[in-house]
C-alpha cells in the first residue's frame, strides 16, 4: 500500500514561484495529446513529455518510468487533478521519488495571479503587476495614499480585493485598456463590488450594455491625495478604441499593441485589413513620440522568455525599438502583410468572451472557466 506521507501535491503558487525562480522541473502532462498540443506550461528549466492517462493505463506505464527522471523534482499534470494523482501514486508504488501531482490541475493553472512589485511612484506610491502566468494575462494595480487603480483586470477578482485589503487602500478606479477577447475582463465587477468607476475606451464601447466612464486622450484620472496621475494615450490598432497608459511619466501601461517580444495582432474583430493601418501608426508614430525610458507593461505575454526577474514582464522603450521584431519592419507592405497573413490561432471562444465583456452574455462561472482555458494568443509571433 502507498504510504500516504508519500504522496504529495504541489499547489499552483508553489509552481509559479518555482518556474520564477528558474528551478529545474520534469512535467509529465497525462491530459489528451490536443488538449497538451494546444497549452502546456512552460519554463525556462522545463522538461516536460505527454504520456495520455488512457495510454498509461492500457500499458505504457513501463516506457514512462524508464523516461521519469531520478536527479530533478517530478509533476505529474492533468486537466483537474484525479488523473495526475492516480499516475503520481503509481510512480510512487514503482519506486520513484520526488513525485508530486499538481492541486486542481491545469484549470487551478489557468486562474492563479501572482502579484510582484514593478517599483516605486512619488510621494510613496507604488505599481504593482499580476501575472496570470498560466494564461500569460498581466494585471495591474496603482496604489497611492490609501487609493488605488486596478488595470486590465481579470476576471478572479478575489486576488485584487485581497491584495488592497493587505496594503489598506481602496480600489477606486478599474481600467480596461480595451474591450478584450481573450480573456473575461473583471474590471466592471471590481468597481461594482468596490463602489469604484470602471473605465473603457468608447470606440470599443459602442455595443455594451452598461454604464461606464469614457477612457479617453485628454483625461487624468487621479489617485491618492498625492495625485499620482494616469494619462490615457489613444493607440488603436489591436482594437478601434486601444488605449495605452502612461503612469507617473515612468510606465506605458501597453495593453494588448505592444509585447515585450512580439505587437499585437489587429483581427480578433474580423478587422484586420482595416486596422492594420492604425496599429502601424501607433507603433511607429505615436509611440515613437513618446519618451524612450519610458518602461512598457504590456497586457499580456506570450513566451516564458518573456519573464524577467523574479516574473517581472517589462522592458525600456527604447530598447523595444532596437529588439522587437515587430518594429523593426520599415516596409508598410511587408508590415501589413506580417500582421494580417498568417498568424497564430485565434483565442478560445474569442467571440463569446467579447459578448461578455460587453455585458450581452451572463454565462456560468464554470462555463466562463471553460471559455479561458487555453494561452492568450494576442500577439502576431505567439505559436
Amino acid at each position: 500500500m502507498l504510504n500516504e506521507v508519500q504522496l504529495q501535491g504541489m499547489s499552483v503558487a508553489e509552481l509559479a514561484k518555482k518556474l520564477f525562480d528558474n528551478e529545474p522541473l520534469f512535467i509529465l502532462d497525462v491530459r489528451n495529446e490536443s488538449d497538451f498540443d494546444e497549452w502546456k506550461i512552460e519554463g525556462k528549466h522545463v522538461h516536460v513529455i505527454n504520456v495520455p492517462y488512457f495510454e498509461i493505463l492500457d500499458g505504457a506505464a513501463a516506457a514512462v518510468l524508464e523516461q521519469i527522471p531520478d536527479d530533478r523534482e517530478v509533476l505529474v499534470v492533468c486537466a483537474k487533478e484525479g488523473s495526475s494523482k492516480f499516475v503520481a501514486e503509481q510512480l510512487i508504488e514503482q519506486g520513484k521519488a520526488n513525485i508530486a501531482y499538481l492541486m486542481g490541475g491545469m484549470k487551478a493553472w489557468s486562474e492563479h495571479l501572482e502579484p510582484v512589485k514593478i517599483g516605486d511612484l512619488k510621494d510613496g506610491g507604488e505599481i504593482y503587476q499580476f501575472v496570470r502566468i498560466g494564461k500569460g494575462c498581466l494585471s495591474y494595480m496603482v496604489i497611492s495614499n490609501g487609493e488605488a487603480a486596478v488595470i486590465d483586470a481579470v476576471r478572479i477578482t478575489s486576488i485584487f480585493e485581497s491584495f488592497a485589503q493587505k496594503k489598506n487602500v481602496q480600489i477606486k478606479h478599474a481600467i480596461d485598456t480595451h474591450l478584450h477577447a481573450d480573456h473575461i475582463s473583471g474590471g466592471r465587477r471590481l468597481a461594482e463590488q468596490s463602489g469604484g468607476a470602471y473605465w473603457l475606451p468608447p470606440k470599443d464601447a459602442e455595443e455594451v450594455a452598461f454604464h461606464y466612464e469614457q477612457l479617453e486622450e485628454g483625461n487624468r484620472i487621479l489617485v491618492g491625495d498625492t495625485e499620482i496621475a494616469i494619462q490615457p494615450i489613444y493607440s488603436p490598432g489591436h482594437t478601434i478604441g486601444s488605449t495605452s497608459l502612461i503612469i507617473d511619466h515612468q510606465y506605458l501601461l501597453s495593453g494588448d499593441i505592444l509585447f515585450v517580444k512580439s505587437i499585437g495582432r489587429p483581427d480578433l474583430a474580423g478587422k484586420a485589413e482595416d486596422w492594420a493601418s492604425d496599429l502601424r501608426a501607433t507603433l511607429y508614430e505615436r509611440y515613437k513620440r513618446l519618451s524612450a525610458d519610458l518602461i512598457v507593461l504590456p497586457a499580456h505575454f506570450g513566451q516564458v522568455t518573456e519573464l524577467g526577474e523574479g516574473g517581472r514582464v517589462c522592458a525600456r522603450l527604447g530598447d523595444l525599438y532596437k529588439e522587437n521584431p515587430g518594429l523593426n519592419i520599415q516596409d508598410e507592405s511587408a508590415f501589413r502583410h506580417t500582421v494580417t497573413g498568417k498568424l497564430p490561432p485565434q483565442p478560445n471562444a474569442y467571440e463569446e468572451i467579447r459578448q461578455i465583456n460587453m455585458g450581452k452574455m451572463t454565462p456560468t462561472e464554470e462555463e466562463q472557466r471553460e471559455m479561458e482555458i487555453g494561452p492568450n494568443r494576442c500577439a502576431i509571433h505567439d505559436a
